[in-house]
């Protein structure tokens, strides 16, 4: 919920004067190593894909989950397309960016825009990586810009420019040039991005001895999950999963939004199971996608030196606590993400479950790449994490959420904290929700009502500082240990949020 400017003033305050005091002021550069020995990097991002079972889709299993390390408690910062995109692509929490929604005036591609001076493209474009960005950018691109508009940063650039979502008859600015497509087979987009996504991965006569950065991003599985016709017959049959909290039978003790909720009909569970077959159909194009790149990055003796990320730009829920497809909320379908990561030196077959966020995305190419990173930058690298170091890492990470008008269905303006053991929400309707992991990790039982005070006093200390930081000050913030005087909480001593690793 909104913060009294005077709020936020004396956390930033404090959060500033903790960084003076411990030297985290000031960007940070890795060391950038000699342009042949630079790994090359890709990011695969995905469009509404939660954390489920990733063994239904063969090459996503056999050549990154088994041949890399799976982050298992990986989050986004905003459980939306548009703010999670900006986050990764600046590596800045909501507040910071103030991407806040999809649409204009509060979000979109148009909101981004003055920020793309420096992103995660100029970062690596300055290091010396050839880059592309294919597929889904930013919402409603290339809005109050030309059709051929090309963010600074990139060499290549494949984003469709019309029919977004719809997988066929959809246009692409091609390097300044719109092409247009039909709906023949070969047509559909996850195939064209497939192929150019090979084409340019193994392109050594297009930047010499540069090594490459390729942001690849389908729609897959978003809504409607069109599919292409080759996966017509997958899946027949299939249900979405009845978790614990499939159709909660009490929100009583939820907020209005949520506890005013109606059980789910027979007709709207039909609709949920076969919105998750589709999204399991459309998921069989990314599927086939990771297939080719693997082989065309093997052919051409480019695997072993290529790091490949494989997550998702926010989470979908399919009926857990009574809600309708969809996402924007805080439960963990909608903000926790897969995220799998092969490469030199990590680990085949590895789990690691430290709390990390797409925020650490950006940081962690620039660390691979010795690119700069610049003050603007609140995430961690993840670099020692995914070689097995044992380093100083969080116990804390954020979500915020704005709601705007154009939205009634998505929940009222939020900001959540999550850590080890607690997911922790406050709303500016002043309701909060607080769920023990250990005790509840289907989330049936909000026990903000009847929490250790004390408990709930640490937790909403943390979640406001953080909500305040700016910069390196959200390493400080979101750091383990962490102790905040002058409030009456302490995160070092009594009270425990739970380990974050």
């Amino acid at each position: 919920m909104p913060q009294p400017r005077r709020s936020r003033m004396l956390w930033a305050g404090l959060a500033a004067a903790l960084l003076l005091c411990l030297g985290l002021t000031g960007a940070s550069r890795a060391e950038p190593a000699p342009a042949a020995h630079r790994p090359n990097i890709v990011l695969i991002l995905t469009d509404d894909l939660d954390a489920a079972d990733l063994s239904r889709f063969p090459n996503i299993t056999n050549l990154l989950v088994r041949q890399g390390t799976t982050l298992s408690r990986f989050f986004v910062t905003n459980p939306w397309c548009c703010p999670s995109r900006s986050s990764i692509l600046r590596s800045q929490y909501m507040h910071s960016h103030q991407v806040e929604s999809n649409r204009s005036p509060t979000g979109g591609f148009p909101k981004f825009r003055p920020l793309e001076a420096s992103t995660l493209g100029t970062w690596m474009h300055d290091a010396g990586y050839r880059t592309a960005l294919m597929g889904k950018y930013l919402n409603n691109y290339p809005e109050g810009a030309p059709r051929t508009y090309v963010p600074p940063g990139w060499d290549e650039w494949q984003v469709p420019v019309t029919r977004l979502y719809q997988e066929y008859g959809y246009a692409l600015n091609e390097n300044g040039v719109i092409r247009r497509y039909g709906d023949a087979p070969e047509d559909y987009l996850e195939d064209v991005l497939s192929a150019k996504a090979a084409a340019f991965a193994t392109d050594s006569a297009a930047g010499g001895n540069a090594p490459f950065f390729l942001y690849l991003a389908p729609v897959a599985p978003h809504l409607p999950a069109h599919y292409a016709p080759r996966h017509a017959a997958a899946f027949a049959g299939e249900q979405a999963p009845r978790t614990a909290s499939f159709d909660q039978a009490d929100l009583s003790a939820e907020p209005r939004w949520l506890s005013e909720r109606t059980p789910l009909s027979a007709a709207e569970t039909r609709r949920i199971d076969r919105v998750h077959r589709d999204r399991l159909r459309a998921m069989l194009g990314v599927d086939d996608m990771v297939g080719a790149l693997v082989a065309a990055l093997t052919r051409a003796g480019r695997l072993d030196d290529t790091y490949i990320f494989f997550t998702s730009d926010n989470g979908f829920h399919l009926g857990q606590h009574r809600l309708r497809p969809g996402k924007t909320t805080p439960f963990d379908e909608d903000i926790r993400v897969p995220m799998v990561v092969r490469g030199p030196g990590v680990p085949a077959g590895g789990v690691v479950d430290a709390l990390t966020s797409t925020v650490d995305l950006a940081p962690t190419f620039a660390e691979l790449g010795g690119a700069e990173v610049p003050s603007t930058a609140e995430g961690r690298s993840l670099v020692p994490l995914l070689r097995g170091h044992d380093v100083p890492w969080r116990d804390t990470v954020l979500a915020e959420f704005y709601h705007p008008s154009y939205s009634p269905h998505s929940p009222p303006t939020y900001a959540m904290l999550r850590t080890g053991r607690y997911a922790y929400v406050e709303y500016e309707t002043g309701e909060r929700q607080l769920y023990d992991l250990q005790d509840d990790p289907a989330e049936l039982h909000n026990i903000a009502a009847t929490a250790d005070p004390g408990l709930t006093a640490a937790l909403s200390a943390r979640l406001a500082l953080l909500r305040a930081c700016s910069g390196p000050a959200c390493r400080l913030a979101d750091a383990a240990g962490t102790v905040i005087s002058g409030t009456g909480a302490s995160l070092g001593g009594g009270v425990s949020l739970g380990t974050g690793r």
